[in-house]
């Protein structure tokens, strides 16, 4: 039963409607007459403070009044408390990736946004590479799911209700693969993946893409984009032009970026790290020294550098790199990484390793803006519901200016309405009990096993001796408990016990099969050929599921590619079925794929894993133009 509650006093703007989108979350409603008293000032710092008279909320942001709501309503049982926060960071938000194959359903992030209201997150950022509406341009995001225009003019109304800005992330140099595969737009290509500068049809094209991302919004600001631009320089631009520094073909392209930005009234971010990539001898990122002259001089100083690192673990290590964006004399933001690209279960044991020592960093050197970007690479296999609790760790990180892994707990269940374990046992997939992961790039178990096929077993000898069927088959019980305890999640733990099952069945094989082939064991092999009809079974049922949580959440684009994923993987299931049973009767005298000795592939000198997070890189060792 909902508690009533009266409010007085100096109300956000758009109030009422706000708190009727948040009420039936909060578990408060709005007295007619009556009700708990709830008296609301504006001022300088978060506050809230229950006594027997009511309460009285203080604010100075509008977003923090509904942080504010949930913060009575998590202390609702006490007679009296007091709540004061002051923000370290000016503006704190999400950055939601709808490029990489799942593009969301405007009513899941129109959930988002609510839960980001309840956290006191004021910056909602939407990463869209081609998916967006550009009039002009009819295959800029044909057939991927793109926003229509109206569809984001209405997300940025809802935003707007709880104090959220929301503002447009595009690219304008790299990162175009999706758009610059159409023939219709082939010759705006530097290469596969980055459009060609110092062409004046690639800023005509580009003044189309500003003017329609930035139309839907509010907000003046705006991300370009410009990172991971590899090969600038060295494809047509090459050809046309001869050999010039990357640098300055960067600083000219930025030049013509800007002077459209600026034309339509917008403030530009970029990310950083193709000012630092030429200086260094392997197009890296971190390994660079303090700034050359040519990188300090290709940064125009009205534009934010958006600082992006989701792999270190040292507080030492953000600090370093900081002091080195400071010296390029712009201003600087952060951006650290939500580790739901590395398969279908994030990894929770990474993103808070990196998130902690970073967000101290920027706390300690003044950063204004901070950003939890939760990347889809590899077709967005990892449903964005399960990052939920990373956004709310950058929240109370935000505004306490510290992480307790306890106070986390409480606030995530009063905002997200279910335990924090569930998600963060999403861990459990990535690493089998003794296997070890790098620190840069972690292990992900649970996407090199899915998908490893069961002949071309390319991880046999990374995974020699662990016990991988019996680690996935404790997850199932584990998850269908998971999904009883939390009815509003019931769907999504479904989804991970059934991939634990499937997991399960498939390490099963690929413990055994190798040895069943190399020591003739024609039992063996006979009952692992009889076994596999049932995990075909088991992964066709996981991609229902997974189909199913899927269009939940997400647009149907780019479930195709995991229908072929999967497919695939059953298919050769159903191949290796045959070929172990022809083996078993005698019929077929070796399998040599499975009777070549295992080499190790990601497995290092010291004993770690690398992750493996292609598709590509996992099923075989033969080409995959997939």
């Amino acid at each position: 039963m909902n508690e009533l509650l009266s409010f007085s006093g100096a109300l956000p703007e758009h109030f009422d409607k706000a708190f009727s989108l948040l009420s039936a979350e909060l578990g408060f409603a709005r007295a007619e007459t009556g009700g708990f008293s709830v008296t609301l000032r504006r001022g300088g710092c978060l506050r809230v403070e229950k006594n027997a008279g009511g309460a009285q909320i203080e604010w100075a942001q509008p977003v923090q009044a509904y942080r504010a709501l949930s913060l009575l309503r998590q202390h609702w049982a006490k007679d009296a408390f007091s709540v004061e926060e002051h923000p370290c960071f000016e503006t704190a938000g999400v950055m939601f990736d709808v490029s990489r194959n799942a593009v969301l359903l405007p009513k899941t992030l129109r959930y988002f946004l609510r839960k980001m209201a309840l956290m006191g997150l004021n910056l909602g950022m939407m990463y869209t590479e081609d998916t967006y509406q550009v009039p002009q341009q009819p295959y800029f995001g044909y057939q991927r799911g793109r926003y229509s225009m109206d569809e984001l003019r209405a997300l940025d109304d809802y935003a707007d209700l709880f104090g959220i800005e929301l503002c447009p992330c595009i690219q304008t140099l790299g990162h175009m693969n999706r758009a610059l595969h159409w023939p219709a737009l082939a010759h705006l290509k530097e290469n596969e993946e980055v459009l060609l500068a110092d062409d004046e049809a690639t800023y005509a094209f580009l003044e189309q893409l500003i003017a329609a991302a930035s139309v839907p919004y509010r907000s003046r600001r705006i991300h370009i984009g410009m990172d991971e631009a590899h090969g600038i320089g060295l494809g047509a631009h090459l050809r046309r032009h001869g050999y010039e520094s990357p640098h300055a073909i960067i600083r000219r392209h930025l030049a013509r970026v800007l002077e459209i930005t600026r034309r339509h009234g917008l403030s530009a971010m970029m990310w950083s790290d193709m000012f630092f990539r030429p200086d260094s001898a392997t197009n890296g990122y971190y390994d660079t020294g303090m700034p050359s002259p040519e990188a300090v001089a290709a940064v125009p100083p009205d534009i934010t550098l958006v600082y992006w690192d989701y792999y270190h673990e040292s507080e030492q290590d953000y600090a370093d790199m900081l002091k080195k964006h400071a010296a390029l004399g712009a201003p600087t933001a952060f951006a650290g990484g939500v580790w739901t690209w590395c398969g279908p279960a994030l990894d929770y044991t990474k993103t808070i390793a990196a998130a902690v020592p970073a967000l101290r960093a920027g706390k300690k050197a003044g950063v204004s803006l901070v950003l939890a970007a939760a990347w889809g690479d590899n077709g967005a296999e990892s449903n964005l519901l399960t990052a939920l609790p990373a956004f709310q760790l950058y929240a109370e990180f935000t505004y306490t200016g510290e992480y307790d892994a306890a106070a986390l707990a409480e606030r995530f269940a009063c905002c997200c309405g279910a335990g924090i374990e569930a998600f963060l046992d999403l861990s459990r997939f990535n690493a089998v009990p003794g296997m070890r992961s790098g620190a840069l790039r972690p292990v992900n178990a649970a996407k090199f096993l899915l998908y490893q096929d069961p002949l071309v077993q390319l991880y046999e000898a990374d995974t020699a001796g662990l016990a991988m069927a019996e680690h996935y088959a404790s997850l199932e019980p584990r998850y269908q408990q998971y999904a009883k305890e939390t009815p509003a999640f019931a769907k999504l733990f479904s989804f991970y016990a059934l991939l634990a099952a499937a997991l399960a069945r498939k390490c099963a094989w690929h413990e055994q099969a190798g040895h069943a082939v190399r020591t003739g064991s024609r039992a063996l092999a006979a009952r692992l050929a009889a076994e596999l009809p049932e995990t075909i079974r088991a992964v066709e049922t996981l991609r229902c599921a997974w189909r199913d949580v899927w269009e939940s959440t997400n647009r149907p684009h780019g479930f195709e590619i995991i229908d072929l994923r999967l497919g695939g993987v059953a298919a050769r299931l159903s191949t290796a079925a045959a070929r172990m049973e022809a083996f078993a009767a005698g019929t077929l005298e070796d399998i040599p794929e499975l009777s070549v000795p295992a080499l190790p592939y990601t497995l290092r000198q010291d004993g770690t894993l690398f992750g493996s997070y292609a598709v590509g890189e996992i099923v075989s060792a033969c080409k995959i133009d997939i």
